[in-house]
């Protein structure tokens, strides 16, 4: 895998950085999505929002349900639909995988980040995850807490 602090075309477009507050996520897996030309340049552009969105096992298909892409202005003709379902490619055996998670076993599927990896193709990294309860929430949040604060201290100690 390419280093990506110094590739070029490697960007992170969008983060979803609610998710691993609001859910415990298991794994994670990349897709690839199907986009028209006008939302490959709005990505580029920036702008782009997936922190409200989720995605879904539908008909076979995996799909981005309420993602938001922002109209790009020089599209005068062929302009795309800001927040319209988009399909997310996985192989078979990934999509029977998250298909179980989700109807058998309860999970939900949540997109973490929207970028362009080291070849300059839109992938976005979807979580399996579970949600969490506000007493989950409580104790990671603890748990942060105490390991800067140690972090602190052997610092001190230093």
């Amino acid at each position: 895998m390419a280093n990506q602090k110094t590739d070029p075309n490697y960007k992170i477009v969008a983060e979803n950085r609610r998710a691993r507050f609001d859910y415990a996520i298991e794994e994670d897996i990349e897709c690839g999505l199907v986009l028209e030309g006008s939302e490959v340049k709005a990505l580029r552009a920036g702008g782009v929002n997936i922190a409200d969105s989720y995605a879904a096992v539908e008909d076979g298909e995996l799909i981005l349900v309420n993602s938001y892409i922002p109209p790009y202005e020089q599209a005068k003709v062929f302009k795309h639909e800001e927040r319209r379902r988009r399909k997310l490619l996985v192989s078979r055996k990934e999509l029977s995988d998250l298909w179980n998670a989700t109807q058998r076993k309860g999970m939900t599927l949540v997109p973490l980040v929207l970028y362009f990896n080291h070849r300059g193709r839109a992938k976005i990294k979807i979580g399996i995850a579970k949600g969490k309860k506000n007493h989950d929430k409580r104790e990671t949040a603890a748990k942060r807490d105490w390991n800067r604060q140690k972090q602190r201290l052997m610092k001190d100690n230093r």
